[in-house]
């Protein structure tokens, strides 16, 4: 890579997946401010060729969340552009050039939730939980849990987290919407990047509209949703390799949905 990430990261390329590693496992790969830094520039310019992302942590945990041996006392000012450069960076996951999947193992804590919520897949193993104890700590959540986890739990559930200290099972998520895959474990790396190498075969078209276009869609009046949908349905059919994907499956050579 032409971008130098912390030791903290670590990524390799297979086969048009970018593997990206979090790897601070003796801190259970808790985010300190390099770390964040340092997910900025990979997704600022991904490798060559990468299609797809997977985000996994090294060792028995995804990530515990904020290293908070880095919380130093800060006044009201830089407590916002802290927060701001942790949101920039977890926006670059979510609203990046590709999709991003996550494999979760382990604790799925605080900045870390926040980090994986912002992929647009996840994967956890049965061992995995979540939690939110800022609450307990006296902080509160600044990676963007406020808006991500509570469009997908529930602005309630995420109350009860921070509130009661309540964490949540792999199975019990994967009903509430903390992942969409539940796997056993050692399995959510492989299934990740299976996961990832099947989004990296859609039209580059296809997946913009599926990053950039569905959310806002989704957060839009359904007026100007519907709208909003019918001008990307346009573009994206009009591509040329829409055209050239259609014609493959009315010509039968292609593969035709099928379930189980």
């Amino acid at each position: 890579m032409s971008v130098l990430l912390p030791r903290s990261l670590h990524v390799a390329l297979q086969d048009g997946v970018a593997v990206l590693r979090l790897s601070r496992p003796e801190k259970r790969n808790a985010l300190d401010d390099e770390t964040v830094r340092g997910l900025a520039r990979f997704f600022d310019e991904l490798p060559e060729g990468a299609k797809a992302v997977v985000i996994h942590g090294e060792g028995e945990h995804f990530s515990a969340g904020l290293d908070l041996s880095t919380l130093t006392e800060r006044n009201a000012e830089q407590g916002v552009a802290h927060s701001r450069n942790w949101a920039k960076a977890f926006a670059r996951i979510e609203f990046g050039d590709v999709p991003v999947v996550s494999a979760l193992h382990g604790a799925v804590v605080g900045g870390g939730l926040e980090l994986a919520c912002a992929t647009h897949i996840r994967v956890a193993e049965r061992g995995a939980f979540y939690a939110l104890p800022e609450g307990s700590r006296g902080i509160y959540v600044g990676g963007g849990a406020s808006v991500r986890l509570s469009r997908l739990i529930g602005t309630a559930r995420m109350m009860d987290m921070m509130m009661t200290g309540r964490t949540y099972g792999a199975e019990e998520g994967v009903a509430l919407g903390f992942s969409q895959y539940v796997v056993g474990p050692g399995e959510a790396l492989p299934k990740a990047i299976q996961l990832a190498r099947r989004a990296a075969e859609n039209a580059p078209l296809t997946n913009f509209a599926i990053i950039h276009a569905l959310p806002r869609i989704a957060d839009a009046s359904p007026e100007t949703g519907l709208l909003m949908e019918s001008l990307m349905s346009a573009i994206a059919q009009d591509s040329p390799e829409a055209k050239s994907r259609l014609r493959a499956f009315l010509e039968k050579r292609s593969t035709k949905v099928s379930h189980g």
